[in-house]
């Protein structure tokens, strides 16, 4: 009798980003990210609507971090300032999977459609956060400037940290918005 193992979750995640980087992501399948993982497909599809979500499973988790230090910033801080201070604020729940973190942007990169649902993400993370600050007061459009904006910094931020491993990434996110306020400033 085979022997129950502990976190299959972990590893259908583990055996997806090795099965997508390996055979790439369309041609790999849900029963070969369950055998590697040595789970069946229903302990797969319990964990995972499909197999995407193995790559935006943290999606909900970081939008929920981000809106609840919106939500307690500092009332005298800027809305640019506020966005920014709450990316750099989800730093330690992304520095936990920083390894996952740089796999998951290879593949995702590789492959249009996750692509596409990866902008469709921060499209959402955008009019959430714009829905927060618009909750603290700020006028439209700035509560909607200020979300892409501060969106952006941590897109480009994020993508810099998944690259150069010696940067946390608050340090990268905080770059990224230095130069974009020195580009807005023209």
């Amino acid at each position: 009798m085979v022997r129950w193992e502990p976190d299959a979750k972990g590893r259908l995640v583990g055996a997806a980003l090795e099965l997508f980087a390996d055979g790439g992501f369309e041609s790999t399948t849900v029963a070969q990210l369950a055998d590697r993982a040595g789970v069946t497909e229903r302990t797969f599809f319990r964990h995972f609507a499909d197999k995407r979500e193995v790559l935006f499973d943290g999606s909900a988790a970081l939008q929920d971090e981000v809106l609840a230090a919106i939500a307690s910033a500092a009332p005298d801080l800027s809305a640019v300032d506020v966005v920014a201070g709450a990316f750099r604020a989800t730093a330690p729940f992304l520095e936990r999977r920083r390894e996952f973190a740089g796999q998951r942007s290879a593949v995702i990169a590789g492959n249009p459609g996750l692509l596409e649902r990866e902008l469709l993400k921060m499209t959402a993370l955008v009019e959430a956060s714009a829905g927060a600050l618009r909750e603290r007061g700020v006028p439209e459009p700035a509560a909607t400037l200020a979300a892409e904006a501060g969106v952006l910094a941590f897109r480009l931020g994020f993508a810099q940290w998944v690259t150069d491993t010696s940067r946390p990434l608050a340090d990268c996110i905080a770059a990224t918005l230095a130069d974009l306020k020195v580009v807005a400033a023209g």
